[in-house]
């Protein structure tokens, strides 16, 4: 039995292997190692354990947790179904225990504690000494449950506000002071006013000074005696008429009065009037030698 002759072109075509290059990437190699093309995979690539590792979704705390899986599935706070909340809880335990079995153990106190709680919701409910039923054993979990949320939301809500740093930079910029200040140009004739409403500022706040001029009543009666020793009688508006000529203010006219008034006093001069709207003359009471 003779064999079908296959051309060498075809023998080529069926011996050949497929291709196990990768598809190329920018058209010329599969990746790039350290800015090398890389056309095949390496052989002898040691991929660690920790890199293909799976981040289950982190929470802050056993409490965390448990307050997750009561929100997700829409339970109530204050019934909640331990059956399956604890089966819920012992799963996600399970599966950090097979990759961090330090922080597995903080949440290894937790579900002993809902183990605890959910043996004692399976034995019959008992009565106190005095009658009354004993408390719900999920009071205690509820209390820290419900405490737990309220600090969280809390911090959700500090956390919101906006931060320096995060949120928004401080911006400082340093502005230089030192300016030189431009002397203004005077004018004559605004220095001229300003210099005039100075004075008449000056003499608006001027102060009135009072002084006390010392006047003798003893003198004024002296000079009035002296007036009236020559003559028989005077008139009473001539006995001022000479201080009034000679510009004398007020304190002396009355001074002047006084004195005559102390001279009546004294007997040493009468003051006379003929009848009433007459005039009033003034004479010594006694004769001089």
């Amino acid at each position: 039995m003779t064999q079908p002759v296959v051309p060498l072109d075809e023998v080529a075509i069926l011996n050949a292997k497929p291709d196990s290059t990768p598809d190329v990437v920018d058209g010329l190699a599969f990746a790039r190692l350290y800015g090398e093309p890389l056309f095949n995979m390496p052989q002898d690539l040691y991929i660690p354990p920790n890199a293909l590792e799976v981040f289950l979704e982190t929470f802050e705390g056993p409490l965390d947790l448990l307050l997750y899986l009561i929100r997700k599935q829409n339970f109530n706070v204050l019934d909640i179904p331990m059956a399956q909340v604890t089966t819920q809880y012992l799963i996600y335990v399970d599966q950090i225990r097979e990759h961090n079995l330090e922080l597995a153990a903080e949440y290894l106190l937790m579900a002993a504690m809902l183990i605890e709680i959910k043996s004692r919701m399976l034995l019959p409910v008992k009565t106190s000494d005095t009658g009354e039923e004993v408390g719900d054993p999920r009071a205690e979990l509820v209390r820290r449950l419900l405490e737990y949320e309220q600090m969280k939301l809390a911090a959700l809500g500090l956390n919101s506000l906006p931060v320096v740093g995060r949120d928004f930079d401080i911006a400082l910029a340093d502005i230089d002071h030192t300016t030189e200040r431009a002397m203004p140009n005077v004018n004559l004739d605004d220095l001229k006013s300003a210099w005039q409403d100075i004075l008449k500022r000056a003499k608006l706040n001027q102060k009135h000074r009072i002084t006390r001029e010392t006047l003798s009543v003893r003198e004024f009666m002296t000079s009035i005696l002296r007036q009236l020793q020559h003559r028989q009688f005077m008139e009473f508006g001539e006995l001022f008429q000479d201080l009034i000529a000679h510009g004398e203010g007020r304190s002396v006219l009355v001074v002047n009065f006084i004195a005559m008034l102390e001279l009546s006093r004294e007997s040493l001069l009468e003051i006379t009037q003929a009848e009433p709207y007459a005039p009033i003359y003034v004479r010594l009471s006694y004769q001089p030698q």
